[in-house]
């Protein structure tokens, strides 16, 4: 049997057991409406606040600061809608920067045509945002910034705290939202202490269950909710609480030791870089700055879907870009200025704490086949 060796960690990671098998129990024994006042709902109920106390602990904040939704998506979209909603009567500028996740993106993109004016910071070479362009674009009519905290392609991270303290300074009235998923549990951070009013996260890129994320909210940050009915979570999201995937990911959370992980990771990373850079033609997109659990690299003449199907074929599972852009041509690479060839070249290799260095050697062994088999086709 071949060993599989799964380098998509930024798309979804694999359910830990503990994650897994809170999963179970929730849906099979303790399965009450957390929202019905007998002992079924309120143990279901006690589980959720479990698993909320552990989000909350995790970004420095109280569980109160703490809303569950379905996912970073729907994350994202509930803070931009509802942050623009919330202050349209103040002016109507909506920052994001260029190299944002599809659903900040695509958002952004929604609210323009809605009538706000919505901008794009440019970032540099290594895809951080440009400070100074940052400061020519905030004004008092800035109502929102949005500005994720680690690239999903490269993982470039971004100064969250430097920018939140020029938000301060040129637009005090705006809320500042940073999308987390992919830093949480991963780095250390601290949202309220940095002066971020919203921030983002998902269970699924932390060994918790597809379909559940969550947002921080700042005490005080406005928001008008997506979605009408019930009373839970104090109607800023409605509806009846998926208990099993909540609680699961709360184990996640509870699992996760970042500074051990980011060790591990870290070591992984210097032998993959290693290993990459005796390879011809292979090219390391990703900033020495970036967090490691992200490598993105393009293979000179070998677009990305060949490279990624030969790496298939020895069961070495990467990505060509973001998993949620299904193949169309990056724009995260395109905003850092990469060449065309790079970018219809780019493959993102992703980290998790289940990975080793036999994975890393089967990437490097499978890299080195395509490099001598696939430029010869083309």
């Amino acid at each position: 049997m071949i060993d599989l060796h799964y380098l998509d960690n930024s798309a979804t990671t694999a359910v830990s057991k503990a994650a897994a098998q809170k999963a179970l129990y929730m849906m099979t024994e303790n399965f009450g409406n957390p929202s019905s006042l007998h002992k079924l709902g309120i143990n279901a109920e006690l589980c959720i606040e479990d698993a909320r106390e552990a989000v909350a602990k995790a970004l420095g904040a109280q569980p109160k600061n703490i809303i569950f939704t379905s996912g970073g998506t729907e994350a994202n979209n509930t803070v931009l809608f509802g942050a623009a909603e919330a202050l349209k009567r103040r002016g109507n500028r909506i920052i994001v920067s260029s190299v944002e996740h599809s659903s900040v993106y695509e958002s952004a993109k929604r609210l323009s045509e809605l009538g706000y004016d919505v901008q794009y910071a440019p970032v540099d070479g290594d895809g951080i945002v440009d400070l100074e362009k940052l400061d020519s674009l905030l004004s008092d009519k800035t109502i929102l910034v949005s500005i994720m905290a680690v690239n999903n392609e490269t993982g470039s991270i971004q100064p969250t705290e430097a920018i939140a303290k020029r938000i301060k300074r040129r637009s005090p009235e705006a809320l500042f939202h940073v999308d987390a998923v992919q830093a949480f549990c991963k780095m250390p951070l601290k949202p309220l202490r940095w002066g971020v009013d919203f921030m983002t996260v998902s269970a699924h890129k932390i060994h918790g269950p597809k379909g559940v994320g969550a947002i921080l909210i700042r005490d005080g940050a406005r928001m008008i909710p997506l979605l009408y009915g019930g009373e839970q979570q104090h109607k800023t999201r409605p509806g009846t609480e998926s208990a099993p995937l909540i609680a699961a990911f709360g184990e996640a959370v509870k699992e996760a030791d970042i500074s051990a992980n980011l060790s591990y990771i870290r070591e992984l990373n210097d032998y993959a870089v290693s290993g990459l850079k005796a390879l011809d033609g292979v090219t390391i997109n990703s900033p020495a700055s970036a967090l490691p659990y992200i490598i993105n690299i393009s293979v000179k003449g070998i677009r990305s879907e060949t490279m990624l199907h030969h790496l298939e074929q020895s069961e070495v599972y990467v990505s060509s870009s973001s998993a949620c852009a299904k193949g169309k041509r990056s724009y995260v690479l395109a905003a850092m200025g990469l060449s065309d060839d790079r970018i219809d070249s780019a493959i993102r290799i992703s980290f998790s704490k289940y990975n080793t260095r036999s994975d890393i050697d089967a990437l490097i062994k499978g890299l080195e086949s395509g490099i001598k088999n696939l430029q010869r086709k083309q």
